[in-house]
């Protein structure tokens, strides 16, 4: 198990960012968390097996189809225990 947060910079608020990252992760297995920011950036945390979180990794590079990724900020952190993947308001 792993845990990686991801801070997406660019146009990533209104274009279906959270409940498209909150499906690719149940697809994919992965436990978290998604939020936008008051910054405009989108926040998200992935915990589960490392091919998995790479993946979502990966994903939240390119993002949903009407998205521009411009940066991608992934930290690494210690696995918290999370038990699904939920939208934050």
């Amino acid at each position: 198990m792993i845990r990686r947060r991801v801070v997406v910079h660019g146009l990533v608020q209104g274009v279906f960012f959270r409940d498209t990252c909150r499906r690719e992760a149940w697809a994919a297995g992965v436990s978290g968390w998604v939020r936008n920011r008051a910054d405009g950036t989108v926040e998200a945390v992935f915990e589960g097996p490392a091919d998995a979180v790479g993946m979502l990794v990966d994903w939240s590079r390119e993002g949903p189809p009407y998205a521009r990724v411009d940066k991608v900020d992934v930290y690494d952190e210690e696995p918290a225990g999370e038990r699904a993947f939920t939208v934050r308001h």
